[in-house]
């Protein structure tokens, strides 16, 4: 039986992935690199999945890693965790590694490409990179996947962006009155999972958010309900996000700016036709708040 390849595999969304394809029976083949977390790679083992060690910046480890599979699934991105200048940055692997990763996919005659993108829409390293990418995948001839998630529950309400439930504090980019479908990094993996059989998914872009597009301060609110305490809020403008992205050399820099921006502006989207074709349970604000809080 030909095999699934997940890409990103030791990356939040990409173990998720890996977990749920294994479950479900599928064949599932985890690229890892040999600098990958031990505990994660021997999980994947104990859950049937088979490792193969790679690089997207090392093309031969690629065409190694492509044979006998029918799907590759992609997740490979160097921000927001991992993240190391000229080593693991937005050119070396969200760029060119994973243009690298579709021209040996397509040489090894891969039949479907699943790639994990964003919604976000302003011009920054990231972004560019990812658009870049789309791009070359339509262009592949293989069948293609793109899902444009949201902003992440798991990285936008956590400490890492000012947002810190535990101790009731929460920044706050623009007024924070704009609507954003925030998305789970478990429901993206079920969107990932089920791209892989329904032909809803075949050639086609996705956006993708939570059932619900409420505003950071709504946000804010469904917490403070869960933990019963009141938030200690911080705006930051707008102007001072606008003029800190132009000020930043750093390319990690400019696109965590780049996505504030995007945050402040808001990211609505209307999920009832994608429901439809992908009839998945999707995580609530407030039910991922009261997660959090009884974690």
């Amino acid at each position: 039986m030909s095999a699934i390849l997940v890409v990103g595999a030791t990356g939040m969304v990409g173990s998720d992935i890996c977990q749920q394809l294994a479950a479900g029976g599928k064949p599932v083949r985890a690229l890892v690199r040999a600098t990958s977390d031990p505990v994660k790679v021997g999980k994947f083992k104990a859950q049937g999945v088979e490792v193969v060690q790679g690089d997207v910046r090392d093309r031969a480890s690629l065409d190694a890693a492509c044979k006998g599979v029918t799907t590759v699934i992609s997740t490979l991105s160097s921000m927001p965790f991992t993240y190391q200048p000229g080593v693991n940055d937005i050119r070396t692997t969200d760029l060119d590694g994973a243009l690298n990763l579709i021209d040996a996919a397509r040489a090894a005659k891969v039949r479907d490409f699943i790639y994990t993108s964003f919604t976000m829409d302003l011009d920054f390293p990231l972004r560019n990179a990812k658009r870049a990418v789309e791009k070359h995948l339509k262009e592949s001839g293989m069948t293609y996947t793109i899902l444009r998630p949201s902003y992440f529950m798991e990285v936008w309400f956590s400490p890492a962006v000012g947002f810190d439930a535990a101790n009731a504090k929460a920044a706050i980019y623009g007024a924070g009155q704009n609507p954003i479908s925030w998305i789970s990094l478990q429901d993206v993996a079920q969107f990932a999972v089920a791209s892989v059989d329904n032909p809803a998914g075949k050639n086609a872009t996705l956006d993708l958010g939570g059932p619900e597009a409420i505003s950071p301060l709504q946000v804010v609110k469904l917490f403070e309900k869960a933990g019963g305490r009141t938030f200690e809020v911080q705006h930051v403008p707008e102007e001072a996000l606008q003029a800190q992205q132009a000020a930043a050399t750093d390319p990690m820099q400019q696109s965590f700016t780049g996505l504030m921006r995007c945050y402040a502006r808001g990211d609505a989207i209307d999920m009832r036709a994608t429901l439809k074709a992908f009839p998945l349970q999707l995580t609530t604000v407030g039910e991922f708040a009261r997660r959090a809080y009884a974690a």
